[in-house]
This record gives C-alpha cells, sequence and structure tokens, in this order.
C-alpha cells in the first residue's frame, strides 16, 4: 500500500510502513481537494474498537488543483467545504457524520460571514465547534478548517 503526498507540484509515493496499518490508522487521498502540501495526510480513518473515525487536516481555500481561492471570506469558505465534503467522501463518510470541526480565522471580524456559509452545511445536524483567530496560517489564506467524522459502517 502506498500513500500519495505531494509538496505543491512536486508529487511522490511513499510505502507506508506495517507498523502504521497494524494500528488501526488508515490514510486517505483523494485528487479532488488540494494535495498535502506538507508531511501530513488529507485525512486519516481511525479504526477502534467500537467505532471508525476519520480525522480530516485543515482544509484551505485552494481548489483541488491547488489554486488559491480569491473573492470574499464567503467564496472561500464554499471552497473549503468542497474539499472537506470530497475529502469525506473518499473516506466512506459525509458532513453529517462529522463530530467536531475546528475553525481557524486570520481577522475574526470574518466570523459572521464564514458563519453563514457553516450554517448552510450544518442545518439540522451540529457538531462540537471550535472558532479561533489566529496571527496568520499557512500559506497566507485566511481561513483554515478540519473535521473529526464518524465513518459509514459497510452493509
Amino acid at each position: 500500500m502506498f500513500v500519495r503526498s505531494s509538496a505543491r507540484s512536486v508529487s511522490c509515493v511513499a510505502p507506508i510502513s506495517k507498523r502504521f496499518l497494524s494500528s488501526g490508522l488508515t490514510p486517505v487521498a483523494t485528487k479532488n481537494a488540494p494535495p498535502a502540501a506538507a508531511s501530513y495526510s488529507q485525512a486519516l480513518k481511525v479504526n477502534t474498537q467500537f467505532n471508525e473515525l476519520l480525522y480530516v487536516s485543515g482544509q484551505i481555500p485552494f481548489t483541488p488543483d491547488n489554486k488559491p481561492v480569491e473573492g470574499s471570506i464567503s467564496d472561500k469558505a464554499e471552497q473549503v467545504f468542497q474539499n472537506v465534503e470530497n475529502i469525506l467522501k473518499s473516506g466512506n463518510s459525509s458532513l453529517n457524520e462529522v463530530v467536531k470541526v475546528n475553525v481557524f480565522l486570520k481577522d475574526i471580524d470574518n466570523f459572521a460571514e464564514f458563519n453563514k456559509v457553516y450554517a448552510k452545511y450544518f442545518t439540522v445536524h451540529k457538531p462540537a465547534r471550535s472558532c479561533v483567530a489566529v496571527a496568520a496560517l499557512p500559506l497566507n489564506v485566511d481561513l483554515e478548517m478540519e473535521v473529526i467524522a464518524a465513518v459509514k459502517k459497510e452493509n
């Protein structure tokens, strides 16, 4: 089994150690979201005694072809949600299975505008959430969002 990672436009494929696989952790990657920009996975699926959880790395407002989204915080938030949805789908989960969301905003004054987009995606199902203002984010973006979601059971 291999994990695909990339740094900007350079891609490499690296083997996953057997120790990693035997720990109940499985990397999840999709081409429908920007590639990991450093030493991390788009998401990790965790197989516990009771359930599987999917830990999605922080998603920024970049398109799947790794281009930054310009425009308002709403435009950027929409792209972040699309990235998260694509990764969740790749890991056999969905926004309806999200249990925790962490949001990082470069400017807390953008909270109300971001929250309007957030509320469109979490209407009935409302996961636990933290939202914090930060001094800076990778690649000088305005927001980043990470989620933890339950994985749907295979029938």
